[in-house]
């Protein structure tokens, strides 16, 4: 990726890296940032979900999946398996947060040392975002695949998990803890490329404000925030989303090994690329696009109020 405009880079706020608690505060902001995220996208990601994993012809679009599951299941059935990503999904987005402020600190000495501006170049950005994604990738997978489990079942079917702990206990017994991971391949290429693009894309925004307003970090409005995170978010999903729609697909496949439909990765790609050609791979996205500038604005938002309220 080359570096473009140099002197807006360098217009990134001072961190005080000698902050024992720096770490810390980066975390806990995190958090705030997921819980955020959770409450805001929970019934976008029910619907997407739905239509990921749902055989073909079982819904019209997103707006079928609304008014299906509120005349079926009620309209709390958008919050099936909310507990798991409300703890999980804070874990997710602290780890997300903690590593990459932490790199952009370790980009920023680098930088010194070598004679340069301590602002990071968008290469810089773009490779601790994708480190963020990685590490978070552990977490995101295990989670994800039990919320997944949980939002699938309908009221007209039989009833197969009766909570998280159900579904570690089911999945476990049947495949290993192994089974617990299964859809990591596919996290790992949507969180590694994906939340390169998404830091990237918020800390551009962010950084040619400051550089063209000439403020500080702390004194862009919020609502000013809240944009930035949404560009984010349709960044993110713009450059990663087949790569959730086979995780979701290998996630909502048989728990018996012995009944899935897909062994691997390549294999779920082949079969869902012969089944319904490219736009398999888009399946669930217009609920997704809706989702990631209200979702990813309440994201940024929180994590940067948090650390305003810490400094």
């Amino acid at each position: 990726m080359e570096d473009v405009e140099p002197q807006i880079i360098e217009a990134v706020e001072r961190t005080d890296s000698n902050d024992p608690l720096r770490v810390l505060k980066d975390v806990m902001a995190g958090t705030c940032g997921g819980i955020a995220q959770v409450l805001v996208g929970q019934p976008f990601d029910t619907t997407k979900v739905r239509l990921q994993s749902a055989p073909p012809g079982t819904y019209t679009g997103g707006l079928d999946v609304v008014q299906k599951l509120i005349k079926t299941e009620g309209p709390l059935a958008f919050y099936k398996g909310t507990l798991t990503p409300l703890v999980g999904v804070g874990a997710c987005v602290s780890v997300q947060f903690g590593v990459f402020e932490g790199l952009k600190r370790f980009f920023s000495k680098q930088n010194m040392s070598n004679g340069r501006s301590e602002g990071l170049t968008y290469t810089q950005y773009y490779f601790a975002g994708s480190l963020s994604g990685l590490a978070n990738s552990i977490l995101a997978c295990p989670i994800e695949h039990i919320r997944i489990r949980l939002q699938t079942q309908t009221a007209s079917a039989p009833k197969q998990f009766s909570g998280p702990i159900d579904v570690i206990r089911k999945v476990t017994h049947s495949s290993g803890i192994a089974g617990i991971f299964r859809g990591l391949t596919p996290t790992l290429l949507r969180e590694g490329h994906g939340m390169g693009v998404y830091f990237l894309t918020y800390e551009y925004l962010v950084n040619r404000d400051m550089a063209k307003n000439k403020i500080e970090r702390k004194n862009i409005p919020g609502w000013r925030l809240c944009v930035y995170g949404g560009c984010a978010g349709y960044g993110v999903w713009l450059s990663a989303y087949p790569f959730d729609v086979i995780k979701s697909k290998m996630q909502t496949d048989s728990i018996d090994p012995t009944k899935r439909q897909f062994s691997s990765t390549m294999e779920c790609a082949r079969k869902t690329f012969q089944a319904t050609g490219v736009k398999g791979f888009f399946r669930g996205f217009v609920p997704t696009i809706l989702r990631a500038a209200p979702v990813n604005a309440s994201t940024f938002y929180a994590f940067e109020l948090a650390m305003r309220a810490m400094r």
